[in-house]
């Protein structure tokens, strides 16, 4: 079910299926949101949850058991339903079920907020623990963005420009996308630029640390810009289809990393998930603003 929010700036579109963001329009009707097409990508902004990437054989031990599950976690699969709704804002509930307790041996509810504030979208991401033993997650955003942004403009006229100047390092990965432990100092055009062209996504997604934590797609060519701003994410990726011209460029925040090369990680031992204590609560939010002519 698609469900719609707005205020006097923006319109946001949602599926229940996935909580997946469909569509950021502005006031003048202007589409930031990529589109899905197939021939590229077909997601457009898909939530991941409880893992984030890919695991070692698409398997992982917990608690003494061992489990399988696909690249991004199974949120994006899932149906949703609408736990809260207002003029200009909806929320998103999952709980664990039969299916989720199949590859992921867990009780849970996780949420997902998206509220219009002016020319921003809020996302928020609730997860409460209701049982007793330690819960292990890992979660993160997946949105693309139209790039470019404006008829006449091309890709390569635009670029990602971090809030401030910053050395970040990227976050290396094998050839299987599992991480290398080999991360490297990520050279940004005066501390702060990344130009964009097709190539550069050629292997895979280009994941940092250490950067900014705001980033913004923008061109000199046009006024029109998305700024998405992550403070409580410790990583944020950069990606499109591999080997294509794709007319989009994700920008991914996220709060943890793919397994490591050559290991079959157990969730409660993997430092960079989130380890949420019996009866806790977990939350996190994320902003996209957008910069309309």
């Amino acid at each position: 079910m698609i469900v719609t929010i707005h205020n006097d700036q923006l319109t946001l579109t949602a599926d229940t299926l996935g909580a997946q963001m469909q569509s950021i329009t502005s006031y003048k009707g202007t589409e930031y949101l990529w589109n899905g097409d197939e021939r590229y990508w077909k997601g457009r902004a898909p939530v991941l949850f409880p893992f984030v990437a890919r695991l070692k054989d698409k398997t992982y031990t917990v608690n003494g058991g061992t489990y399988q599950m696909k690249i991004h976690g199974f949120a994006s699969a899932c149906e949703f339903e609408v736990a809260e709704q207002t003029e200009s804002s909806v929320t998103f509930a999952l709980r664990d079920n039969e299916v989720t307790r199949a590859q992921y041996p867990f009780a849970f509810l996780f949420k997902v907020r998206y509220a219009l504030k002016e020319n921003t979208v809020e996302v928020t991401y609730t997860v409460d623990n209701p049982e007793n033993e330690m819960l292990h997650f890992g979660l993160g955003g997946h949105p693309g963005f139209n790039v470019p942004l404006k008829e006449g403009t091309s890709f390569e006229d635009y670029y990602l420009r971090f809030s401030q100047p910053c050395e970040p390092d990227r976050v290396g990965f094998s050839s299987e996308i599992l991480v290398s432990g080999v991360d490297k100092r990520y050279e940004l055009e005066g501390g702060q630029i990344i130009r964009l062209r097709h190539d550069l996504f050629d292997h895979d997604a280009i994941v940092l640390k250490n950067m900014a934590k705001s980033v913004t797609i923008a061109s000199d060519k046009t006024k029109r810009y998305v700024t998405v701003s992550y403070p409580q994410m410790p990583y944020v990726g950069f990606w499109h289809a591999e080997r294509k011209a794709a007319p989009y460029v994700c920008v991914e925040p996220w709060v943890s990393l793919p397994a490591r090369d050559g290991v079959i990680e157990d969730f409660a031992c993997k430092g960079d998930l989130i380890h949420l204590p019996g009866h806790g609560s977990y939350e996190n939010t994320w902003y996209i603003t957008i910069g309309e002519e």
